[in-house]
C-alpha cells in the first residue's frame, strides 16, 4: 500500500460507502462530517469502547487494522522501528499499553519507570501511531478478543506460537507476525545501564 494515511474514507473519496460517523463522545456525529480520525497528540488515546467502535468502521471501510501491544516503558529507537514497520503492514496500526499494574507484574519491582499516562502520550505522539488503548489485565487476550485484529504484531523476540492471541485472529481469518527486533536494545538493558552509572 502507498496510502499509509489512517484516514478512513468519506462519501467523496469513496462512492460507494456512506459517510462514517463515530457515536463517541469527543467525535462529530453529523453525517457531513468527515471521519474524526485524530492524527495527533493525546486525542489519539482512545478508551476499549472507543476502540472497538474504530474497529468496526475500519472493517466497514475495508481498511487492514494492524494491532500490537507492549509495556513501552522507556522508549528507545528498538521501539521506534519496531512500530514504524507494524504500520507499514496495514492501514492503522493500533497499539494496546499495559497498564501500570500489568507492567508492575510483568516487570517487576521498581517497574513501570513512566506512569501509563506519559507512556500513551509518548506513543500517541509517533506518526506511526494510529490509537493507544491502555488496557488492565495482564494478558492482552481479551482486548484481542474483542478486536480481532486483521493483522497481529509482535517482536521477533516470540515465537509464533507464543503470541498472545493468535489461534483467535487466526480463526478468525486475520494473520499473526512476528517482526525483528532492533539488535542490542531493550528497555531493561537501558535500565540496568543507568542503574550502573557512578553517582555524580
Amino acid at each position: 500500500m502507498n496510502d499509509r494515511d489512517c484516514d478512513l474514507p468519506t462519501q467523496s473519496s469513496s462512492p460507494a460507502s456512506a459517510v462514517f460517523t463515530l457515536p463517541i463522545d469527543g467525535y462529530p456525529r453529523s453525517e457531513t462530517d468527515e471521519i474524526p480520525v485524530p492524527t495527533t497528540g493525546s486525542a489519539k488515546i482512545v478508551s476499549r469502547a472507543e476502540l472497538i467502535t474504530l474497529r468496526r468502521l475500519y472493517k466497514d471501510a475495508n481498511k487492514t487494522f494492524v494491532f500490537t501491544n507492549g509495556c513501552f516503558d522507556l522508549m528507545h529507537r528498538g521501539h521506534a522501528e519496531y512500530l514504524c514497520r507494524a504500520r507499514e503492514i496495514g492501514d492503522c496500526l493500533v497499539v494496546g499499553l499495559n497498564d501500570d499494574a500489568g507492567v508492575h507484574a510483568l516487570k517487576g519491582a521498581g517497574r513501570p519507570l513512566l506512569p501509563q499516562e506519559d507512556r500513551a502520550v509518548l506513543l500517541a505522539a509517533l506518526e506511526c501511531v494510529s490509537h493507544v488503548c491502555i488496557f488492565p489485565e495482564q494478558s492482552v487476550e481479551s482486548l484481542v478478543a474483542d478486536l480481532l485484529p486483521d493483522v497481529l504484531v509482535k517482536g521477533g523476540d516470540y515465537t509464533h506460537a507464543e503470541i498472545v492471541g493468535r489461534a483467535l485472529v487466526e480463526e478468525n481469518g486475520g494473520r499473526v507476525q512476528a517482526l525483528p527486533l532492533w539488535r542490542g536494545l531493550s528497555s531493561s538493558e537501558l535500565v540496568r545501564r543507568i542503574r550502573a552509572l557512578p553517582d555524580e
